[in-house]
Formats: structure tokens, sequence, C-alpha cells
């Protein structure tokens, strides 16, 4: 089930229900209550929005072109990269930046398509840049660049941590107020960057995510991470690798997986570059070409020159050194050895059967698919749920008691229907996410399976299972979660206790 507000298509039930309860209140708040209300229903008609974060250098922008489709994202050091960017869906491509004061100067984009590295304004002034592109993933998607964490610059790391996500105006074109800005601002979701190590900013980074979206936890319901540059992680340094490159990759971001947890979902591994190069058309029947007279070489050559750039770069050969310099800033070694044992293995092989084998190699389906699992199959409750965040931050924030308990009362109401308890359960695994309510560790594990997960079998924790076992075992949890409830716990612990019951209770329903 899906409906429309004027600004856009609602993600679903959950959705719809939260935008008619702001329908509902605006008439019986303040005017500039009603304001922000008017900022939440736009933003619950617009696409899931989700932040790329990270450190500096961590490849971001990289990602970002990957996902969008084209080399759009700056990934060069520049004005640009020191600013938060939105790319969403537009009919026109454009670029706008948005000024402190809230109006807009148009620039066209650089030669190559690309934002440009410098705006030839004063940065300082500068709230944000709006990209406007014709791509199909930011049809359901919004995707916001972030200046990396890490970076020497104060002001970027504000803007990091900000994450100046809502538009300035109302409906009527009225500028909203500080407040009123800061409780709709925000991401809905976050893509988190990691390289080799994880560092204790990357975990605080993630714990502030909560103070940049309206006290929105990141947890394993709106947020993943990858582990990007994975073909620079040495397959010595992992134990059970067996000198594999890319097993290398996928066992350290497992362990960064549990070192970032409960605030991910998962941490997959991705090679960027490889991924922008292939999915943008940045990848050419030139490269293919260069690719192919370069696995000509003999086997002692070749080894030798992929020992090291410089190597590569630098070895006489009958491949000019600016086209292999082309296809290292392209391919990285990595790529360009993948590439030549595809080629070897067969000579007919086509340049976009190429392209093809390397977007495989960069593990960038994976990443789209666990996006579409986290985030897009999840998209009302996570929108539904931020929706409701801000309704109640911007409650708080007017200062009236009335007008506080009159929306405390409605979203009570709201919360207490069946179809509602994805909230009530997403609202639960925030508070065990965050440690508001110390839950044991086999407890919480399964909280946050029974919360975090979109298919029966895998809330039950039995993949594959026939449906009379998953309904038995329903029931059965249900049964034990309200004992636990009433005998076994703390105050805080039952409240959980109680919404994880009624969520077994409901799929038994649904199962039976």
């Amino acid at each position: 089930m899906t409906a429309t507000t004027d600004q856009g298509r609602l993600a679903g039930p959950l959705s719809v229900s939260v935008a008619n309860l702001c329908r509902r209140l605006q008439p019986q708040v303040s005017a500039r209550t009603a304001a922000g209300f008017a900022e939440v229903l736009r933003r619950l008609g617009a696409p899931l929005q989700v932040a790329v974060a990270g450190r500096i250098k961590s490849g971001k922008s990289t990602l970002v072109n990957a996902l969008i489709g084209r080399r759009v994202a700056p990934t060069d050091v520049g004005e640009c990269t020191r600013l938060v960017t939105r790319f969403q869906y537009g009919t026109v491509d454009r670029i706008e930046v948005v000024f402190d004061g809230g109006h807009k100067q148009v620039l066209p984009f650089a030669p190559d398509g690309s934002i440009p590295a410098e705006l030839g304004v004063d940065i300082s002034k500068v709230s944000h840049i709006e990209a406007y592109l014709t791509s199909a993933v930011l049809q359901d998607m919004t995707v916001i660049d972030t200046p990396g964490l890490g970076s020497l610059d104060a002001a970027s790391v504000s803007r990091t941590e900000q994450l100046l996500g809502a538009a300035q105006t109302d409906e009527g074109g009225d500028e909203l107020d500080e407040t009123s800005r800061s409780a709709v601002a925000g991401a809905e979701a976050v893509l988190y960057v990691v390289t080799q190590g994880v560092r204790a900013d990357d975990q605080q980074a993630l714990a502030a995510f909560t103070a940049a979206t309206a006290s929105r936890e990141a947890g394993p319901v709106n947020a993943i991470a990858v582990l990007n540059k994975a073909d620079t992680v040495p397959p010595e340094s992992v134990e059970g690798s067996d000198g594999d490159v890319w097993k290398a990759a996928s066992i350290l971001a497992e362990k960064q997986g549990l070192l970032l947890k409960p605030r991910v979902a998962d941490v997959l591994p991705v090679i960027g570059l490889i991924a922008e190069s292939a999915e943008s058309g940045n990848f050419t029947s030139a490269d293919a070409d260069a690719l192919r007279q370069l696995s000509g070489l003999d086997d002692a050559t070749l080894e030798t020159m992929l020992v090291a750039a410089d190597i590569f770069t630098s070895w006489d050969c009958e491949v000019p050194a600016g086209t292999r310099l082309r296809l290292l800033e392209k391919l990285d070694l990595y790529g360009i050895r993948r590439a030549i044992d595809a080629i070897r293995a067969d000579r007919t092989i086509t340049a976009g059967a190429l392209r093809r084998l390397l977007l495989a190699a960069s593990g960038l389906d994976a990443v789209r698919a666990r996006l579409n699992t986290v985030f897009a199959a999840r998209a009302d409750g996570i929108k539904a749920a931020a929706a409701l965040a801000s309704i109640t931050a911007l409650a708080h924030a007017s200062g009236d008691p009335a007008e506080r308990q009159r929306v405390h009362d409605a979203i009570e109401v709201l919360l207490a229907k069946p179809e509602a308890h994805q909230l009530r359960l997403l609202e639960a695994l925030t508070l065990v996410v965050a440690g508001a309510v110390d839950m044991p560790e086999d407890l919480a594990e399964e909280v946050l399976r029974v919360g975090s997960n979109a298919g029966v079998d895998e809330q039950l924790g039995l993949p594959g299972a026939s449906r009379p076992e998953l309904a038995a075992h329903a029931l059965e949890r249900a049964g034990w979660w309200r004992s636990f409830a009433s005998f076994g716990a703390t105050p805080a612990q039952s409240r959980v206790a109680h919404v994880v019951h009624r969520a077994y209770f409901l799929i038994w329903q649904q199962l039976r």
C-alpha cells in the first residue's frame, strides 16, 4: 500500500499513518510547529535519504559515483569535498549551491560531467550543494555525500556532523526557524565507509549520527558499513586468507562488523575505484585493448610490473606509460591483474564482458543488494520512525506543555494500532542498541535479529524452515518473552520484552 502527498509518493502504510497524523495535528499546534510538520510531510514523500560518511580519503565520493553510475562527485581534494552534497533525482541535470541564508545559485557541471572542484563562491557562506541528476537510482534514494571525518578543516567536520539534509523553507516559502530545522534535519540512513582499521572516531561518528538525525540512532535497521579499498588488504596479514586478497578482505570485514556491532547491520568489502570505473562508463574499449596488449607480455615481465605502481608505469614495454597510468588510475593493480587473467583465459572476451567481470570483482553488487535489503525494503518503517522522531522533537521544542501532550497522545494512539507495531519494535531495538536498556547478550542478540531482519525466517533465526516450524517457534518465543516480562525483567527490560512478545505473537498470527 502506498499513497501520495503533494510532494511525492509515500513508502507504505506506516508512512501514510504518520502523514495523516501530521495533517490532523497541524491546525492544533503553533504556527512554528505546523511549519515543521509541513517539512516532515515533505520528507515523508521524498525518497529515502542515505548519507555516505567516513574518514577523509576513505573513498566516499568514489563509492557515491559507483552507486549513482556517473562520475559526478569530485574525488580530488577541492572546495566541493569540504561541503555536504545531496544527489537527488531531477528531470534536468543541474547544480544548485545553497547558501546559509537560503538563497541559491545555479552552476553548470564541469566539462567532464562532474561538479566543479572550485565553485567560485565564498564557501564559508555555503550551506550545502544540491545536485539534480536524471539517474534512475535516485528515484528511490537520495544520496548525501559528506566531508570526511579527520579533516583538518573544522568547518568541514561540522558540516558532516550536522548532515544538512533538511530544506531551508516550508511549503509556503517562509524560512523555518533554527530549532525546527534541526528537529527535521539529517539523513534517515547511513552507509559508513571504513578502510583497513576501524578507529575510535569511526565508532564516535556512528554514535554522533544520533544527534545529527533528530535523535534517531544509527543501528542495524538504518546503517550498514563497507570496507572500501578491499584490494589493498595484504592477504598475508589475515589468518585464513590462503593468500587470496578478496578472501582476506572478507575476513577483515567480518571482524570489523564485530567491532562496529550493533551500530551497523553488516560490513561488506568493496573496491570503490573499480566499481566507479565499471559503472560510470569510465572503462572504455581503448582500455580493454591496452589490457589485451599487456596480456601478451611474458609471465616474468608481467609479474615484475605488477609488483608496484611505480614499476608498472616506468617499465619499458610497448604499451605507452601514459596508457598504463590511465589504467592504474581506473583499476589499480588488482583490477589490472584480474582483467589480464580474464583475457588470458578467454582471448575473445569483449570490452563489455570485461567491464561486467570487473564490476563483479568490485563487490558493488553485494553492497547494492544489502542496501535494498536493509534500506529499500524497510524504507516505510525507517521513514515513519524518522518522521515520528522529528514530530516529537518539534513538539518538545515548542515550549508549550499542552501542545507537547497533544502530540504525545496522538502518537500513542497511532502506536497502539497492530500495523504500527513495527515502530514499537524499532524503538525497542534502538534502546537496546544504544545501551539505554541493559539486556543479557543472548537476549540483546535476539532483539537485534527480530528487529533488523525483513524475512520472517530470518527474524526467527530459522532460515529455510517450514511454515509450521516457524509458527510453532514464534508462539514458543512469544510465551517465553511474556514470562520474562512478568517475572525476570527489570522495569526497563520488561517494556522491551512486551514489545518483542507482541512481535512474535503477530508473526505467529501471520503464519497460522
